[in-house]
Parts: structure tokens; C-alpha cells; sequence
């Protein structure tokens, strides 16, 4: 029988035990294990069945058992000092309060630092118990919430709530992916809608084409000490392709998905400004777009800025140069098939002149931000990257050489510049330790004396060095058979979705066998990643699974999109292989990838693999989860390993990148992979000393979690982003003036540098020393001299940077690895025209180049490139 409607009954709790409800709001729970242990306390077998969600568990428990705890004094006494715990947590200051008012005391601009930031994201991976993500993108966000919260960051979380999250996944008979959308009740999630003073919903609206406002309301999830604003478009009075809005995660199809962007970047800056007026909390000083999704932030800010009922009204050159200075951009992908392009038409109809969403700001300027109106470039398509680009000051890529690699895709932006000189940074992702170490881990240092909580996490990681080889190795084992049990459970539970009876799964308790070399790997199943990469050989395969000595064991796990059926049918295969007879307990395939089962999967492997096709892995962050367990990584040199790979800490699969034939990469990489796993990986685990220790797998181990752990943090990537990217967009707005003074300024020098830079000429250069045979032979330690003749037009010296560029030649004349220097003004020759000169000692041996170039140059500007502006002798 159906119910024709579902709503969700919240718990009355004892009074002795009001306090749980304040626990089970706050997310904290998700990484703190002691608010953890309090629910599990109240009902184990609820803990288990609601996958560890305090509300789960609240929602299970019988009366009788509240009743019976709430008599309990010394749990009382718990979850009272639990809760104190929490509210110590939420109101004493932390890193950031603590290196601000360090950095004051030094004698640092205190204002560099800005009092919130506002984070959008299309996904957040935050806790199971919200399953509001896809995947690594999403769990990247959630991270970075955690970790701010740790450090006391002043972020506001920006998503959508949508009503079936993404999907779960089940297999058929066939080994078929399905796809399940269950319903999401808000009243059963971790989240509170924000209110008025009077009680009322608050909200925000957007105008659409041709029909009524679309209205979405405002839900907050606190995560630690951030809030996350989730907006939700399931309201009364909303036509029903308005409630479709937030439907489903990348669902649906190109006005559906825009829909759904306006919504986080329009309505997520409008709930900000809500939650703002509502709480008291300090406004975001600086936006952080995560990836491109939500972009139209910037077109918001620039309609607050030109219609502003509350301040002064700058005009659009003005205000978008007061947007760009306090936004910073993050791109996520390392191929253009993965960044959202909609019709140019499409876009038009949203934000026309009249009735658009975003009034007051002209349809074709915001058509321009957008365009892809260069070398390669489809006039006809709207770019949400590129305007992310074109709307933030600062850019950046999540590792060094996804930061390369975003220069190179979008040197389109800056054509005259060097692809090192295109102004995208890059900063590495990393992960909540707390979220993803394996309380037996953590214990290793903590019963040493360090703290995780610390600021010091290095200090953490050091005390590892005076762990036992078997007290490693012992731990290691002991997550690997908590992982064996867990894999039971839910191949069993998986066997029975796909049709088979109970009778038939008796096989399911012998597979894995928990002293046998466990190997993981969990992705999206997008083709780049290569998820059957490891069953390009079957028979080799197959010779390793089953070596009698050295046998290994694979569990793997991973979605495709719903609509990806090159994914489906590569898990497909996986499945077909995992379950044959002769080989289903050596490999397993787990469907159903989430961070409930992500949390138990990272410690139980010994090794983590990832094979992506480089360089399309932008960085990766699941390695860094396993190397936080004391796993080691088998890893293609892409993303993050490329970086931090050091010959110890795990081993590199060769990458055949001169290979134009992908069929035999694959071949090539793929030999390469089972050679490592044969002749280095498998000996090292098996080869144990007399007390059956493997010891050297135990030194890689230790070396791992030392080099590597202190990199991988997520709170070390935070710290990164205040401190490159955060305060110095702040010291940018700021500088700019409360009043716009500087925006103003700016925009009227950027528009007369662009007007007269046609008429900006390097005339003439001319050499004196090693460059004029002054000396026979130039030597090192020789100076050359360069004098360079520049005609500037109606632009003055202050206006512009004079530079010689430098280094050793190659074959064609171009300068490798070239440094600047700026040229000095030695002479004013009248007409517009200058005469710089400066000199450069020859410190190195070999060929050797150098030309003159001319810039702009404002102290507003953050990097050289920054207009797309250079000149260089014809």
C-alpha cells in the first residue's frame, strides 16, 4: 500500500537530553568521532542502520530508550560536556583569528584580511546523511568547509538543494547500472530553513522569460562554524518546471541546467545578502567561484552595483572593475568537454533588457563575458569558464600542473602572452584529515602526545616516526579486515538487488581474504580515467589475482553519468569479470559509491590506483584520502602525484604520452602497470621478516604518511587560499576605496590605455658590451647593456612597464624559461617617444637571447597579463 503523502516526525527528546538535538544539527558530528559516539551509544543497531546520522538515529530510537538514557546520569553528564565541547568549538578563536591579529602585531595591513567569504558550488560533500554531490568536485567543496571551520575561516557555504541529490545506483542482472532518484524530505535532512523575525520563510526571487518570478527558498546546514546556504526551488505557487529547477545534480538538459546556474549564482549572491540582513553576520568582502557553475554571481554583483538603491551607483566599467578585485575563480577541469558552453541564444533570453534577470545590466555585455570570441573560439556559444575568467581578478587550477595546463587551454584569453605568463595560478587541492583518517590512525600519533586538532599537523604526522613497525602493521591489517567485512555486506546486499535468493551467496563470506595485498580504486566512470585499464590483459590479470604466493585483490567502485552509456558499459565489464567463479574473490565491484562507503574503503587498501590518461586528471584527491591511511599509491605522474611523487612514497605508472594510437597507450601503460604490481609492489608486501612484518612495505608506509600527509591537508589548502588568493583580493577591493573612488579610476585608465595602445611601438633596440663585440667573445660574468627607443602615443611612462626579457635561446630563436627585468626611463625624446636602458650580467654559458616588450602598468593590476596588452619589436 502507498502512502499518498510523507512527512517527517521529528523526535521529542527528554529534557536531560535537549542537548543531543543542538549535536545533531550541527555537522560537526561528521568528523568529530566523540558527537559520534553519543548517538552510537543511545542505539548501536540505529547507529549501523542509519550509516552513522545522528538524526537518523533520533529518528529510530523507541521513547523507552530516550527515557532510560535520560535517567542515565553519566550519559547525561556526556552529552552535556559534548555539547559545551561544541560551543567552546563555535566561539573561541582559532587559526585565523589567531594569524590576523599575529600578522596586526608585525606590523601587516590588518585589512588584508577579510572578515567572510562567500564559497558557491553546484555540489557539496559534506556528510552522507546530505547527499547533495556527485563526486570529487563536491567532496573538494565540502572539505574546504570543514577545514575553514577548523581553522575559523569566515566563509558562507552557496549550493542548491536538490530534491533527489544525484543518484544511487544499483546493478541489474545484466550488470547493468540502474539509476534510483529517492525523494529528499528538507525536514529529514541536516538543514533549517532561515527565517524571518516573524517566522516566515525567507527567500529570494528571479525574474524569468515570459512568466512569473521564480521563487526559491533558503536552507542552512551549519558545518561547524560555516554556514551553507542551500536554495530550493519545491515552493508553493512555483510552476512546476520552476520546482523541476532543483530537481536533480546534473540532470536534465541545457535550459534546465542554466536555470539551475542562474539560480546558484543570481539567487545564491541574493541568500547571501539575506542571510547577511537576517543573522547579523559580516557580509563576504571576497566570492570564491568553485568552477564555473556559478558565474552569474558576477553578473548580480555588477546590477547591485549599477542600480544600487543603498549606495553610490558606479557605471558598468566601474563596477565590474569593483567585482573583479574581490573575486577569485577556481577551475576544476583539465578538458573542454567538461566545462558547461550553452547556446548563446539561450543566454540572451535571460537576460534581455527588459523583464532579465539581472536588470540594468545590458544583454550584450553580458553575451561578451561570456563569448569565446577568439582563436578557436565558437562565436556561437556562451562559456562559463571563460566569463569566470573574464569576472575574476584571480584564477587558479587545483594543482601545479592542472595550473599548466589551464594556461595552455585558455591562452586563448591572453594570445600575446607566453603560456607560464597567463595569469592562472594554481593551488593544490588536499582533504579533511578528520574526515578521512581512520580513528586507529589518529590514534597512532595521539597516544604519542600530538594533537590532530593542532595548528601544527607536520608536529602530528612526526609522531608516526616513533610507531612500531608492528604496531603499523597491525593497524593496517586490521582496517584491511574491517574492509573485507564491510565489502560482505554490501556484495551480498548488491546480489540480492540484482535478483538472486539468499540460498545462492554463500560464496559472498569468502570473499577477500584480509592478509591478501588489497588494491582500490573508485572513480567516476568518465572514459579519461581508464577504469579498465587493469583489464586490458585479462589472462596477466587474472595470473596476478590468483598467484598462488603473491595473490592481490581489487575492489573498485565508481558511477557513471546517467546518461554516459560508454561508462555503464566499462563498469559492465568490471562486473562480468568480478563474477566469474573462478575469480569473485579476488576482485569486487561495489556499486553505490558514497562517502559512507568511502570511509571504511581508504584505510582497508594497501594500495590506492589511479590511471587516468595525463594530463586529464586535474588533481585527484582520493590518493591523498589512502596515503592519509598509510596507503600507497600506484599512480600515473598527473595531478597531485605529478607533484609530490618522490620515488619513495609509492610508485609511478610510466605514461606513453607520445603515443597518438590510444589503443596502444593503453596497451603500453597498461603492461607497464601489471609489470610494477608484479616485480615491485607484490614482493615488497609479501616479503616479511621473522615476526611476519613486511618491513620494508612498513618504511614506505612511515615515509608516506611524513613526506606527504602534511601536503595533502585540506587545512593546508585553506591556509593557501587566504593567504594567496584571499587577502590579497581583499587588500585589491579595499584599495579601490569605500566609495568606488579607485574603481572609477581604474576604468577610466583601462579604457584610455586600450584606446591608445594601437599607437605603442618599440622603435628601436640597440645593445652596448658583449652584445656590440666589445669584448671578442662574451663570457659569463660579461654585463650587457640594452637600450630600447619606445614610442608611447598619448600614453605616459607611468602608464606602461618597459622590460627586457631574457635566456638562453633555442634552436628557433625563442627564448626557454626567460626572466624580466624592468627597463629604467634614461631619456625623454619629445613626440610620445622614450628611451629606456638597463643592464643584465650573462650568468650562464650557451646561447643566449633577449628582446624588449611594453606592458601596462597600475599598482591595481594583479599580474602583467592581466589586459591582454603587450607589445613587442616588429
Amino acid at each position: 500500500m502507498r502512502a499518498i503523502r510523507r512527512l517527517t516526525v521529528r523526535p521529542a527528546l527528554p529534557a536531560p537530553l535537549e542537548a543531543l538535538g543542538e549535536l545533531a544539527g550541527n555537522l560537526r558530528w561528521a568528523w568529530h568521532p566523540a558527537t559520534g559516539d553519543l548517538f552510537a551509544a543511545l542505539d548501536p543497531q540505529a547507529w549501523e542502520s542509519s550509516e552513522h546520522d545522528p538524526r537518523g538515529v533520533l529518528g529510530l530510537v523507541s521513547r523507552d530508550r530516550l527515557e532510560e538514557a535520560a535517567a542515565d546520569q553519566e550519559y547525561v553528564a556526556r552529552v552535556e560536556a559534548g555539547r559545551a565541547d561544541l560551543r567552546a568549538y563555535l566561539s573561541t578563536d582559532r587559526w585565523y583569528q589567531r594569524a590576523a591579529q599575529q600578522e596586526a602585531q608585525q606590523g601587516a595591513e590588518p585589512t588584508s584580511w577579510p572578515a567572510a567569504i562567500g564559497y558557491l558550488s553546484a555540489e557539496f560533500g559534506v556528510a552522507a546523511a546530505l547527499p547533495q554531490y556527485s563526486g570529487g568536485l563536491g567532496i573538494l567543496a565540502g572539505d574546504h568547509l570543514k577545514a575553514a571551520s577548523d581553522l575559523g575561516v569566515p566563509i558562507i557555504g552557496v549550493g542548491l538543494l536538490y530534491t533527489h541529490g544525484y543518484f544511487r545506483q544499483s546493478l541489474d542482472r545484466h550488470a547493468w547500472q540502474q539509476e534510483h532518484y529517492p525523494l529528499l524530505d528538507p525536514n529529514a535532512l541536516p538543514v533549517q530553513l532561515l527565517r524571518e523575525d516573524d517566522g516566515t520563510p525567507a527567500s529570494v526571487t528571479l525574474a524569468q522569460p515570459g512568466g512569473p518570478d521564480l521563487v526559491a527558498r533558503i536552507w542552512v546546514a551549519s558545518v561547524g562554524r560555516v554556514p551553507l546556504l542551500m536554495l530550493d526551488t519545491d515552493v508553493k505557487g512555483n510552476p512546476q518546471h520552476y520546482v523541476d529547477v532543483t530537481d536533480r545534480l546534473y540532470g536534465g538538459d541545457a535550459e534546465h541546467r542554466l536555470r539551475q546556474e542562474l539560480l546558484l549564482g543570481v539567487g545564491g549572491l541574493r541568500a547571501i545578502r539575506e542571510y547577511c540582513r537576517i543573522t547579523g553576520h559580516a557580509a563576504p568582502e571576497v566570492f570564491h567561484l568553485n568552477e564555473g557553475h556559478a558565474g552569474f554571481l558576477g553578473i548580480e554583483r555588477l546590477r547591485e552595483l549599477t542600480v544600487a538603491d543603498d549606495g553610490p551607483r558606479l557605471d558598468l566599467e566601474a563596477a565590474l572593475e569593483v567585482g573583479r578585485a574581490s573575486t577569485v575563480f577556481t577551475t576544476h577541469t583539465p578538458v573542454p568537454a567538461g566545462i558547461d558552453r550553452f547556446p548563446r541564444t539561450l543566454v540572451e533570453q535571460y537576460f534581455a533588457d527588459h523583464g532579465g534577470v539581472t536588470p540594468g545590466v545590458p544583454t550584450e555585455r553580458v553575451l561578451a563575458l561570456g563569448s569565446e570570441g577568439y582563436e578557436g573560439g565558437d562565436p556561437g556559444v556562451f562559456n562559463m569558464a571563460v566569463m569566470g575568467f573574464r569576472l575574476a581578478q584571480r584564477a587558479n587550477g587545483v594543482s601545479r600542473l592542472h595550473g599548466h595546463v589551464s594556461r595552455e587551454m585558455f591562452n586563448g584569453l591572453w594570445p600575446d602572452f607566453d603560456i607560464d605568463e597567463v595569469p592562472i595560478t594554481s593551488i593544490t587541492n588536499g582533504v579533511h584529515a578528520p574526515t578521512w583518517v581512520a580513528r586507529d590512525v589518529l590514534g597512532l600519533a595521539a597516544v604519542r602526545g600530538a594533537d590532530p586538532d593542532g595548528d601544527d599537523t607536520s608536529a602530528f604526522w612526526r609522531a608516526v616516526e616513533e610507531v612500531p613497525d608492528a604496531e603499523l602493521w597491525s593497524v593496517k591489517r586490521a582496517q584491511r579486515e574491517r574492509l573485507v567485512s564491510e565489502v560482505r555486506r554490501r556484495l551480498r546486499a548488491s546480489w540480492l538487488q540484482r535478483g538472486a535468493t539468499p540460498a545462492e551467496l554463500g560464496w559472498t563470506e569468502e570473499v577477500l581474504d584480509p592478509d591478501v595485498l588489497t588494491i582500490g580504486f573508485a572513480r567516476r566512470a568518465a572514459s579519461y580515467k581508464r577504469l579498465t585499464l587493469m583489464m586490458r590483459d585479462p589472462a596477466r590479470l587474472t595470473r596476478l589475482l590468483l598467484d598462488p604466493e603473491r595473490p592481490v585483490q581489487l575492489v573498485i567502485a565508481g558511477k557513471a553519468h546517467p546518461a554516459d552509456d560508454g561508462g555503464k558499459r566499462l563498469i559492465q565489464q568490471i562486473v562480468q569479470l568480478s563474477d566469474d567463479p573462478e575469480l569473485r574473490h579476488r576482485i569486487v565491484f561495489l556499486p553505490d559509491y558514497d562517502i559512507a562507503m568511502a570511509q571504511p574503503f581508504y584505510p582497508g587498501c594497501d594500495v590506492w590506483l589511479n590511471n587516468p590518461l595525463r594530463p586529464y586528471e586535474a588533481c585527484g584527491t582520493s590518493g591523498m584520502k589512502a596515503a592519509l591511511n598509510g596507503g600507497l599509491n600506484l599512480s600515473v605522474l598527473d595531478g597531485w602525484w605529478d607533484e609530490w611523487f618522490d620515488g619513495a612514497n609509492g610508485w609511478a605508472i610510466p605514461s606513453a604520452d607520445g603515443l597518438e594510437d590510444p589503443d596502444h597507450r593503453d596497451d603500453v601503460e597498461a603492461a607497464a602497470l601489471y609489470g610494477l604490481v608484479e616485480r615491485e609492489v607484490a614482493p615488497r608486501f609479501y616479503d616479511t621478516d621473522a615476526a611476519g612484518v613486511p618491513t620494508r612495505w612498513t618504511d614506505m608506509l612511515r615515509h608516506t604518511l611524513l613526506s606527504l600527509c602534511p601536503k595533502v591537508l585540506a587545512s593546508r589548502m585553506v591556509r593557501d587560499y587566504v593567504r594567496q588568493l584571499y587577502a590579497p583580493a581583499t587588500a585589491s577591493a579595499r584599495a579601490l576605496g569605500a566609495d568606488h573612488a579607485g574603481a572609477v579610476a581604474l576604468a577610466g585608465w583601462k579604457q584610455r590605455v586600450r584606446e591608445g595602445w594601437h599607437a605603442v611601438r618599440v622603435e628601436h633596440v640597440e645593445g652596448s658590451g658583449a652584445a656590440q663585440g666589445e669584448v671578442d667573445v662574451p663570457e659569463v660574468g660579461d654585463t650587457l647593456t640594452v637600450r630600447a627607443f619606445v614610442a608611447l602615443g598619448a600614453l605616459a611612462p607611468a602608464d606602461v612597464a618597459v622590460q627586457l626579457v631574457q635566456g638562453r635561446a633555442g634552436e628557433a630563436d625563442d627564448i626557454l624559461e626567460p626572466t624580466t627585468a624592468d627597463l629604467g626611463l634614461a631619456e625623454e625624446l619629445g613626440g610620445g617617444r622614450y628611451r629606456y636602458e638597463g643592464s643584465v650580467e650573462l650568468a650562464a654559458a650557451g646561447p643566449f637571447g633577449y628582446t624588449v616588450r611594453v606592458l601596462p602598468h597600475h599598482a591595481a593590476l594583479a599580474a602583467p597579463a592581466e589586459l591582454g596588452l603587450v607589445t613587442y619589436p616588429r
